[in-house]
Parts: C-alpha cells; structure tokens; sequence
C-alpha cells in the first residue's frame, strides 16, 4: 500500500469509527416530507424551501444546541451571533480604496489570481445584514456537495457530529484533552461565509465561487470574518486547517496563505494577533492538534460531492419524464431539485438510489412532489 493510500485508509478508517462514536450525540428526528405541486414549488424562495424541511430544520437546531455548550462566554457568544446573523462584517472597513489596497497586496502576494478587481469579494448590499439566514444557504457549489437549500446545515451538522467524536475518541483512547470549545467553533464556523458566497440567483442556482488564495473564496473570507468578529487566534487557525492540515511544509504554505489572506483583508499584523509564528512562516509553535480534528471533521465532501453528481441527472430525468419540466426551462428545473433536495437531502435520496435503484428513487421524489 502507497503512503498516500495507507493515509488515506487510516483518514477513512477514522471517520468511520468517528461515525460510529456519534450515536451519543442528539439525533435529528426523521420529519416527513411536506409534499406540494410544482406550481407550489416555484412560487417558493430558498429559505422558504428550507423552512419547509424537517431534516434541515432538525439540524439547525441541532447546531444551536451544539454551540450553547460551548463553555467560554465571549467564544459562545461570537458563534451564537455569527449563526444568527452571517453578515459580511469585514466589508464594514473596506471601501473602495481599501479594496484596492487589499486587491493589490493579495496579487502581488500571489494569494489572488485570476479575478478581476470587479469580481473581487461577493456582492454585499449590506455589511450588517446577511444575504440570506445560514440555514438556507447550499453546502458547496451549485453542481457539487449539498447544492440546495439548507445544504449548508446538514453538512454543517454532520461534521460537527464528526469532528466531536475524535475528540471524545481522542481523548478516551490517549487521554489527550482537546480544546473542546476550539473544536467545536472551528467546525461551525468552517463554512460561515456560505451564505454570502453563494447568493441565490433570480434561476434558482447559487452564485458561481471564485478562488482565493488558492482556495474557494468562502474559506479565507470565513476566517476573515472570525477575525473580524473578534474571536481567539486559536480557533481561527483550527478553522482554517478545515481545508487542509500542517502536516508538511507545503501543506502548512496553505494555511499560512490562507490567515495571511485573512489578515490582510483586516489590515492586522498575523503574528502580533497569534495566528503565525514569529517570522510569518509557520503556524505558531508546537502546533496545536484542533486543526486536524477540524480537517478530518470537514470530510463530508468526500462523500457527498460524488452523491450530488450521480444523482442530479437521474433527477433531470424524472423532472422531464415525470413533471414535464421542460430540457430548457432551467428555473423551473432548479425549483424542483431544489426542493426535493432540501426535504430528503442528496445523501439521503442517493442511499435510495444506490440500494434499491431507481424506481424506488423515483417513487420517493413522486412522495415529495404530487405526480399526477
């Protein structure tokens, strides 16, 4: 077995044994779906959608709960006010010569490639106000992981399930205490900028995501945010091994990129704030272990993104066969994966698929949607 192999099956052999760690945790209850027509479907709004999901709702409170035992006030509070309102705070300080300082810096850095100055940073009507609740936001990109509405609290839920039981695995099987009040906020906040990063569209798709610092733009701007927020150095830097880990020097590059790209964007000094050793080169030093466990918690894609793909053309598929939706009427289409998607969740509808094919699929979308 390659090393990249045996990392890989030691990764998976241990999100599995975390998944199995997780029946002590809360469990959302299994709602029944809110089945409607197309022509009530299209009359919905995202967060509508969202509202409307028994699974989605499950999880988000499930989420509040998860951050109420966060134990350190300040860190509890921050969280609580972030899940509540996920507004672009950062954009209060950036004008539009800020943004082109900042603009400037990050290219000349190497941290921004390949985006214009005008696609620079989201469209943010306001920077006190969120685009849309977090609960309504899609997991990921519109063709990728958890690509509906509420998406981003069931893989939000799931890794957060995850990243607490390696640290009770941790902890029971080395005697290795945690920061648990790190490990939780890393991991609800890992994604926190989704719901400004991808913006429902008048079509019913999500905004397209650019790249920053070598990343999807939701990760550095999320850790911007948490800075911005006021939150400790240290669950800034565990929230920003989300996307990858310390392990090798070009492994930490990444996450240095990533909290310098923060920094800038907040105009503060990385090291004088704790998130970079003295020099700028390292995470500070001995490197805490939060981060891994946030990395290993944000695993869900690897289930999931490959789920959406399989199961979005059989979706297509049905829609056209089914409901008569239109090859071409791409708003309509949208609507209804939409909803479908956010009562039974893509993982959910693919487990469908996968074990009993795709009559039993096509029946359960018929219990969603009135089939006539």
């Amino acid at each position: 077995m390659s090393e990249m192999q045996r990392r890989d099956f030691l990764k998976f052999g241990l999100a599995a044994g975390a998944m199995a760690a997780v029946a002590t945790l809360p469990k959302p209850a299994k709602a029944a779906y809110t089945r409607i027509t197309v022509a009530e479907l299209r009359e919905m709004t995202p967060q509508q959608m969202a509202e409307a999901s028994g699974l989605v709702m499950a999880g988000w409170d499930n989420l509040q709960a998860t951050a109420a035992q966060i134990r350190n006030p300040k860190i509890r509070a921050t969280v609580q006010e972030i899940m509540a309102t996920p507004a672009p705070t950062i954009m209060k300080k950036i004008g539009k010569s800020e943004k082109k300082e900042i603009y400037r810096e990050l290219t000349a850095k190497g941290l921004l490639k390949d985006v214009s100055f005008d696609d620079f940073l989201p469209p943010a009507k306001s920077a006190s106000r969120a685009p849309q609740p977090f609960y309504s936001a899609p997991g990921s990109g519109y063709g990728s992981h958890h690509s509906y509405p509420g998406g981003l609290i069931t893989h939000t839920d799931l890794n957060t399930r995850v990243s607490m039981a390696l640290y009770e695995g941790y902890r029971d099987v080395y005697d290795y205490l945690l920061d648990r009040d790190v490990v939780i906020a890393s991991q609800l906040l890992h994604d926190l900028h989704k719901p400004w990063v991808f913006q429902w569209g008048k079509d019913g798709a999500s905004r397209n995501e650019l790249k920053l610092a070598g990343t999807g733009e939701h990760h550095p701007l999320g850790v911007a945010e948490s800075i911005a927020r006021g939150l400790p150095a240290e669950v800034c830097i565990a929230q920003a091994c989300a996307h990858n880990h310390p392990r090798t020097p070009a492994d930490e590059k990444q996450v240095v990129g990533w909290l310098q790209t923060a920094a800038i964007i907040n105009g503060i000094d990385p090291v004088a704030y704790g998130l970079l050793e003295k020099g700028g080169k390292t995470l500070p030093l001995p490197r805490r272990q939060e981060g891994f466990v946030c990395h290993l918690g944000d695993h869900d894609w690897v289930l999931t993104v490959p789920a959406a793909q399989w199961t979005i053309p059989v979706m297509q598929k049905i829609a056209q066969r089914d409901y008569k939706i239109a090859k071409n009427d791409v708003k309509g289409f949208n609507s209804f994966r939409n909803y479908v998607f956010s009562q039974g969740t893509v993982m959910g509808l693919y487990e469908i698929y996968a074990a009993k094919g795709e009559p039993e699929l096509t029946r359960t979308v018929h219990s969603i949607v009135a089939y006539a």
